[in-house]
């Protein structure tokens, strides 16, 4: 079968190449399934350079989420032959077919395609984990959302506007705005290059925001602490930008919010119970059209290279995702 394999980790993919290998040998306890869809997640151009805090060892076929049908399975893992389902683990999604662990996988919501289904995993599982698990967001508040034009960035404002909240999209690309707007159906689509406090002070009325989901890192971040209203919370997702931001004690203190970490991941599996109701909290919303991933664009595995490069640039407005039977 065809598999995208990290052969050698490298800061320019030089490592990375489709290949050839042997169909999976189903473990223990996994379910073998043949892969319809395929998306990208900024991990997975990560661990191809070894700089994810998940660093399996080359070679292995990349990929953290996928969806398709499902070929074999144990008698009591709650899969048969022909059902649909998503999921996928740390690797192996990139791939024709995958033998993925039957805890890290659930059905297709009914009425979803295969390419919604993969889209839909890893981005909206990390939006609800920071906006509601651990910013317990309520309808009205509001919300500022940084990298809004990348998967987890989108995921976050479709979510946070369909339960309610008022969100303000951020981007780095002035290019962007406009789609933020018409597609993420942001109240406020703004720039957060330089100093950008002044413009949330002006959009909130001076009440600054509830929750900030922070993707980005770097400069964003050390603005951020200032647009935080007192009771609020800064949601720590991760940094695209490069640089890990530090912060002095006193300045969560003084402003009176918090400093969250988000591991969605890893919440999931030390609090299996909440990561199974987060997963069908999200799929009751996907099934009644509350929320829709945006799709940029589908792809051939056999074009790993254009999408990888695409996330890299900053290209993407959603999530790309690959069809490994193209």
């Amino acid at each position: 079968m065809k598999a995208l394999r990290v052969e050698n980790l490298s800061d320019d993919l030089s490592g990375t190449r489709l290949v050839d290998i042997a169909d999976p040998k189903r473990g223990a306890g996994e379910v073998l399934v043949r892969v319809h869809a395929a998306s990208l997640n900024y991990p997975d151009l990560l661990m191809t350079r070894g700089k994810y805090q998940f660093k399996p060892e080359p070679p292995f076929t990349c990929g953290m989420e996928m969806s398709g049908v499902v070929m074999e399975a144990d008698a009591d893992s709650g899969f048969s032959p022909s059902d649909r389902v998503t999921g996928g683990a740390k690797t192996g999604g990139f791939a024709e077919i995958a033998s993925v662990p039957a805890a890290a996988l659930r059905m297709v919501p009914q009425g979803v395609s295969f390419q919604t289904a993969a889209a839909m995993g890893a981005a909206y599982s990390t939006a609800y984990t920071a906006l509601v698990e651990l910013g317990g967001l309520k309808s009205g508040q509001t919300v500022l959302v940084h990298g809004a034009s990348g998967g987890v960035g989108l995921a976050a404002c479709d979510l946070a506007k369909a339960l309610g909240a008022k969100v303000i999209a951020a981007t780095h690309r002035p290019d962007k705005t406009d789609r933020l707007s018409e597609v993420a159906g942001a109240n406020h689509a703004i720039t957060n290059s330089g100093r950008f406090r002044e413009t949330i002070e002006d959009l909130t009325d001076g009440k600054l925001c509830d929750l900030v989901l922070d993707p980005v890192g770097g400069d964003v971040f050390d603005e951020s602490t200032r647009c935080v209203a007192f009771g609020g919370k800064l949601l720590v997702v991760g940094f695209v930008a490069g640089r890990i931001p530090e912060i002095a004690a006193n300045i969560p203190l003084i402003k009176g919010f918090s400093v969250v970490g988000v591991r969605a991941g890893e919440y999931a599996r030390r609090f299996p119970r909440r990561g199974t109701a987060i997963r069908d909290e999200i799929d009751r919303l996907a099934c009644e059209g509350a929320i829709n991933p945006h799709i940029d664009r589908v792809l051939p595995l056999s074009a790993w290279r254009e999408g990888f490069d695409a996330m890299e640039r900053g290209e993407l407005f959603g999530k790309l995702v690959f069809e490994p039977a193209r």
